[in-house]
């Protein structure tokens, strides 16, 4: 048992720290460029604000789990389990909707200028400043059951169920079949229409990058026409970025199916649980920034 709390400590301060440390990097570097540059780039709204849904993700979990290694049950009353849980609830949710718009700018930005795909594609920050705010307002309204349900586990009888995991300290009180249906069939549809839209952009941009790689390979290119154009690269990290997304999210499901389905505590499978929801928060903005420090410096336009 001191070993499964050491290691989940262990977990625990690898991912919170740096992760919190390459958001934080992330969201002011973003946030920086779109202030100062005359040209509003969409890139830098989508790409601040999915650090800052990542970072949110990573203090509520990590707040919660610090709480449980550290018996803090005195520090979480009514108010803090319902901040803490709805803010995980709605950073998780606004997390994916903006991966997933990410994803489809990229796959617009690739299409060939003929296409009429191509006319959809947001020239300014401006056009994709409506969708990340309906992100917020979605995400906000499907998870507002939480504001209702979740209370402190001294404020209860023990007939609370827990809410996301194993805590001790916050329950879920037991909510009519009609309210539960209703918020899990808007969680349902948001999390199909957002992984459709990761799906398919995912195919076509792998599509596009094995057309250019075919039209590449029929020429005899020059040292300069060999290294890869910006669109190819971001093309690559938004891909990396999908499949990032879609290995940790499918496996939490799973590992969560299996808690929920055998109400398992084994350490081991605790910790894993751990490690895949922090997993695409904290690993993400690397994944963003090992990408771009491969990028040549940007040429001003002649």
């Amino acid at each position: 048992m001191i070993w499964s709390k050491v290691i989940r400590g262990i977990t625990l301060l690898s991912l919170t720290g740096p992760g919190i440390a390459g958001n934080h990097f992330l969201f002011v570097g973003h946030a920086y460029a779109f202030l100062t540059r005359p040209e509003k780039k969409p890139i830098h709204l989508i790409l601040a604000q999915l650090a800052f849904a990542n970072t949110i993700i990573i203090c509520t979990k990590g707040s919660k789990d610090i709480t449980v290694s550290f018996h803090l049950r005195n520090g979480l009353g009514t108010a803090t389990c319902k901040t803490v849980f709805y803010l995980g609830r709605v950073a998780r949710g606004l997390s994916m909707c903006t991966t997933c718009l990410l994803s489809v700018v990229q796959a617009l930005t690739i299409s060939p200028r003929t296409s009429s795909w191509r006319k959809l594609k947001p020239r300014t920050a401006w056009q994709v400043l409506p969708s990340l705010l309906l992100f917020w307002i979605l995400n906000s309204l499907i998870s507002s059951n939480l504001l209702s349900y979740i209370t402190a586990a001294q404020s209860t009888n023990g007939s609370g169920i827990t809410p996301s995991g194993s805590h001790p300290y916050c329950h879920m009180l037991p909510s009519g079949l009609t309210v539960r249906w209703l918020f899990l069939t808007l969680m349902a549809l948001r999390d199909i229409i957002s992984q459709s839209l990761m799906g398919w952009s995912s195919g076509y941009m792998a599509f596009r990058l094995c057309k250019h790689r075919q039209s590449v390979l029929h020429l005899r290119s020059s040292r300069s026409q060999r290294n890869s154009s910006p669109e190819t690269r971001a093309t690559r990290s938004a891909l990396l970025l999908m499949a990032c997304f879609l290995l940790f999210y499918w496996a939490d499901f799973i590992f969560s199916f299996c808690i929920g389905s055998f109400l398992t505590n084994d350490p081991t499978v605790l910790n894993m649980k751990l490690f895949l929801t922090l997993g695409y928060a904290s690993l993400s903005p690397f994944v963003l920034i090992s990408r771009a420090s491969h990028q040549p410096p940007h040429r001003s336009a002649r």
